[in-house]
């Protein structure tokens, strides 16, 4: 679900709710992995971190198994590209296992091989498998700098935070190992592996979808950004109904005074959206990476330029 945004969705429940384990701590029944940690960490009674713990532990592929991706990828390209390759990736990398920001990468190459992203996603639950079976207690939820906050002031016995790494490590060089594999094998166009005459860069997934639909009819999407700004607003009930407009990684954030007057319809057909959720007052429009033209487009239009 990460191309439409709705991956939070998969989640949330076991962060929050029983799906996520129940745990008495201190006296008192917390339900969710992130409410029981928390629970945890202020209690100075407990050793350490239950079990729960592992359904936060999603980092791993983001801090080192998509790092091995990306090396796998460099070293597949071209030769006569491999300096772009290097240029593009590093940035990638270091965004994701800094922060845990993985969609540059995934986009990389889920479009043009969706399997490495098939094979992305079994990797990804494996792990949680293995920190289990290792008895892992860390808290890895994002990338590197989350992983530090929450595990240094912990300590050792608290969490086994340094074998967390080191099943990290294991995981960076199966994802090389496959992804190099693959990539080989099946002769995926990965980045720098573009038939001739293609720009090497990292593609998203509006620019895949365009090039896709060339043939179609030309939507206000592609009218430039005034165009879509006027149907994203009207569809959200117009400027009247917009009370704040903000924005996650992928998704345009809004609250409204009346969300029935909402068209989820024109909103997913005429401005290229992947997804629309609503919740009382509250609505959410998935657009993926370039949400954040999106939205100044849509201050622009409100005359918020300048909002944060």
């Amino acid at each position: 679900l990460i191309p439409t945004g709705l991956h939070h969705l998969i989640y949330t429940p076991f962060l929050y709710t029983s799906l996520g384990g129940a745990v008495e701590v201190g006296g008192q029944l917390y339900e969710g992995a992130r409410n029981i940690y928390y629970a945890e960490i202020a209690d100075p009674t407990v050793k350490v971190l239950s079990e729960s713990v592992i359904w936060d532990a999603r980092g791993i592929s983001k801090m080192f198994g998509l790092l091995g991706a990306c090396l796998a990828m460099y070293h597949t390209a071209k030769p006569e590209n491999k300096g772009k390759v290097k240029a593009i990736l590093i940035p990638a990398a270091v965004t994701s296992f800094i922060a845990g920001v993985t969609e540059p990468i995934e986009f990389s190459f889920m479009f043009v091989a969706p399997l490495l992203f098939v094979v992305h996603a079994g990797l990804s639950g494996l792990s949680f498998v293995v920190l289990n079976l290792f008895d892992v207690r860390a808290i890895g939820p994002n990338g590197m700098i989350d992983f530090l906050l929450f595990n240094l002031p912990l300590g050792i016995e608290k969490t086994s935070w340094p074998m967390y790494i080191v099943v990290g490590l294991m995981f960076f060089v199966a994802y090389y190992v496959i992804f190099r594999f693959l990539i080989t094998k099946f002769k995926f166009k990965t980045i720098g592996r573009e038939d001739e005459g293609n720009e090497t860069k990292l593609y998203s997934k509006k620019e895949y979808n365009e090039s896709k639909t060339k043939d179609k009819q030309e939507t206000p999407a592609a009218q430039g950004d005034d165009g879509l700004a006027g149907v994203i607003v009207n569809a959200l009930g117009g400027a009247e109904n917009i009370q704040t407009v903000t924005n996650c990684y992928t998704r345009l954030r809004l609250t409204v005074d009346k969300p029935e007057l909402v068209d989820e319809a024109v909103l997913k057909g005429q401005t290229g959206a992947n997804g629309v959720i609503i919740k009382d007052k509250n609505v959410q429009v998935v657009y993926g990476l370039q949400v954040t033209s999106v939205r100044k487009a849509v201050d622009n239009y409100l005359g918020l330029e300048g909002t944060e």
